[in-house]
């Protein structure tokens, strides 16, 4: 009897680091359920997109919902979804607290709660979250981090909470942290400055993000794990 498909679920998955993990986990022949606000649909039956506010909890019950209707099932949830906002702590505007801590936050917090009630109808499955090494645990002067620090910093935090709560129920949770990766919010001509910030000389590509995100979604006996691609740059420089 073959194996059942798995299916995964994506946020922030239009562009950059999030459209390269559909791809990475297409060529495994997951089923992908793929949301972001701006995304289109898909010609490949095997991906469901559904666009739409993740910090709005109605997008949330609607991916997982429509997923598990399309496809039957929920293996991996990956929070891909964030936003930054660069600004000196004292011009931040009360609509740019609003709109990261929807997207950082509420966005996470929604969907996994979904997601892992799915996943506890199996007693198996695995959440993982695309962090931050900058601003989620480290601070550079010059560099304007606090809103990333207070939300990739907190799902860091809920990462491990909820590996302990659900260690015992089969399902995994886990967070890639990455360094500064080359994607359309970073342009071209300053690519070489922000390479080095990290001790290996370079940028992140997206696909060392999507390479560490399949790693840890095939590694059973690794939760509450934090995982650190970011060429170095949080063992120190």
């Amino acid at each position: 009897m073959n194996k059942p498909q798995k299916v995964v679920v994506v946020t922030g998955a239009s562009q950059g680091i999030g459209a390269e993990i559909v791809s990475a986990f297409r060529k495994l022949d997951y089923r992908i359920v793929a949301t972001s606000r701006s995304i289109k649909p898909s010609d490949d039956e095997n991906i469901l997109s559904i666009a739409g506010d993740i910090g709005d909890p109605a997008t949330a019950r609607r991916v997982i919902a429509e997923g598990v209707a399309r496809f039957g099932r929920i293996d991996t949830l990956v929070n891909n979804a964030g936003i930054y906002i660069g600004k000196p702590f004292t011009e931040h505007t009360a609509e740019d607290y609003v709109a990261v801590m929807n997207v950082n936050i509420a966005g996470f917090y929604h969907i996994t709660r979904h997601a892992i009630a799915e996943m506890e109808k199996r007693s198996s499955g695995h959440v993982v979250s695309v962090t931050a090494s900058i601003g989620g645990e480290i601070a550079f002067s010059g560099i304007y981090s606090v809103l990333a620090a207070m939300t990739k910093g907190g799902l860091n935090a809920a990462t491990k909470s909820l590996a302990i709560e659900y260690a015992k129920k089969g399902i995994r949770v886990n967070a890639v942290a990455p360094g500064i990766v080359k994607s359309p919010m970073h342009a071209p001509e300053t690519h070489e400055a922000l390479g080095a910030f990290h001790p290996i000389g370079r940028m992140g590509e997206t696909s060392d993000i999507a390479s560490a995100i399949l790693f840890l979604d095939a590694a059973p006996f690794i939760t509450g794990e934090i995982l650190h691609v970011d060429g170095g740059l949080s063992a120190g420089r």
